[in-house]
């Protein structure tokens, strides 16, 4: 009988078939989703109505990598949720098998791999760029050296116009108190090295854009990385007249979706000069204040723009006298869940409901713009479910495989672990775009260098 360690003891794991190698795992157990390339074996098992992440991996680092993802949870950090350490197998002839780890699967979200193809927008390549250079910060900040940084290592999630970034694999990570400036140096480097790699095996397999440079594309994140970490964390020097620029400092972090846990302030003897420093920055400003309203859990980007719309809610009923948390929840009541509550039980796969109500806020202002009025929530919403959202691919757990077998499909998966690869006899077929994507405007990459920090301050959502 194999062990299990788990904080939250599931007891429908028990009958697993563990005593089976997770490469020869029957298929009634599994889940075909696309994954990210991995040194290890991953499969994706169903139980009841979850979904885990299953990797085959030696002991020692199974439970290092088990509890390090606890701690990075307990950080309140983008990651994996750690959900058991399956030991002691044997197989049938006595031999022993490797452990296995489990991670909750991660709702609606997607490899880099299914993100990208040929013709994707360069915008969009920026966006993911972003999304992992915000990762690495926050992951800095804590005093987590990754140690493998690497594309494959990453989900993303939609996080309204932008993406949000999840550390997958934390196998070679260590937490530290505080990290050095070697250390954040060296764990930048890998990236280069390993991201690098990802791009190349992209344009190897024709899924890189031919105007996209690996190269160029790792000077991005480098460049990036370093402008963010300048705003989170630098030195700002003015004289004892500008008092107002420490008020400023915070708005500018607070615009960046990080709050202040910490500010270091000095003066010059003569009181002329004065030096501040946030020593703590903490990550997710705007999603624990809409959590803290109206109780929704979403990505911080998503908060930003129900924020703004609870705003605007707030003032057109002219209830700015009236309690915050007040008019959060007839916001909540009058706005936000009659839209969501609008998909049909067949599209929910397709997004969460906070990024449904970002799209929809989209909708309707082009709707409103097009016809000349200003139209109602749930008719835009209407309209949004018949023109984009059943056109949309779906971005939560697909049980491809499953039904194949249920519903007697005879045809063959190209790879039956990886359903967006498509059967095996199928023809070609053009990739899937996002409306949302194809209506925006080309962006020269050449001129996306650095990171636009001053964009991410003035973005209103």
């Amino acid at each position: 009988m194999p062990r299990f360690l788990s904080a939250k003891p599931d007891a429908r794991l028990i009958p697993l078939p563990w005593s089976t190698p997770l490469s020869q795992w029957p298929a009634e157990h599994l889940v075909a989703l696309p994954r990210g390339i991995s040194r290890h074996v991953v499969r994706f098992i169903t139980v009841g109505d979850g979904v885990f992440a299953a990797k085959e991996v030696n002991q020692e680092l199974a439970l290092r990598e088990y509890r390090l993802l606890h701690d990075l949870m307990r950080l309140h950090t983008p990651a994996v949720e750690p959900v058991a350490v399956v030991s002691g197998r044997v197989d049938d002839a006595g031999e022993p098998l490797d452990s296995i780890l489990l991670t909750k699967h991660l709702d609606f979200s997607l490899p880099y791999r299914s993100l990208f193809s040929p013709g994707v927008r360069h915008d969009t390549v920026i966006r993911l760029l972003d999304a992992m250079v915000v990762l690495l910060a926050r992951l800095h900040l804590l005093g987590f050296m990754w140690g493998d940084v690497s594309l494959s290592n990453i989900l993303f999630r939609r996080d309204a116009g932008s993406f949000a970034a999840y550390l997958v694999d934390a196998e070679t990570g260590e937490l530290h108190d505080r990290l050095s400036d070697g250390q954040r140096a060296h764990d930048l480097g890998i990236a280069r090295i390993n991201i690098f790699g990802d791009f190349c095996d992209l344009e190897a397999g024709g899924l890189l854009d031919e105007s996209l440079d690996p190269l160029n594309l790792v000077d991005t994140i480098e460049a990036r990385y370093q402008e963010l970490w300048k705003e989170l964390t630098g030195i700002e020097e003015f004289s004892g007249s500008e008092l107002y620029r420490i008020e400023s400092r915070v708005r500018r972090l607070n615009a960046l979706g990080f709050d202040i846990a910490e500010l270091d302030i000095q003066t010059s003897p003569d009181g002329q000069r004065i030096t501040i420093q946030p020593k703590v920055v903490d990550a997710g400003h705007h999603s624990r204040r809409l959590m803290r309203l109206t109780g929704l859990d979403t990505e911080e980007n998503q908060a930003r723009r129900l924020l703004n719309d609870l705003d605007t809610y707030r003032a057109r009923t002219n209830q700015q006298h009236v309690d915050e948390a007040v008019v959060a929840h007839e916001w909540l009541t009058e706005c936000f869940e009659p839209v969501v509550n609008m998909v049909p039980a067949d599209l929910a796969d397709k997004r969460d409901p906070a990024q449904v109500y970002h799209e929809v806020l989209d909708y309707r202002w082009y709707m409103s713009q097009r016809e000349k009025r200003e139209v109602p929530l749930t008719e835009a919403m209407r309209g949004y479910i018949k023109d984009v959202l059943r056109n949309l691919p779906d971005e939560v757990m697909s049980r491809a495989a499953l039904v194949q077998v249920q519903n007697g499909d005879t045809r063959q998966l190209a790879n039956p672990y990886d359903p967006s690869m498509g059967f095996a006899t199928d023809e070609e077929e053009p990739a899937v775009h996002d409306p949302w994507e194809e209506a925006a405007q080309d962006v020269d990459i050449s001129s996306l260098d650095h990171f636009d920090i001053d964009a991410l301050r003035a973005k209103k959502g």
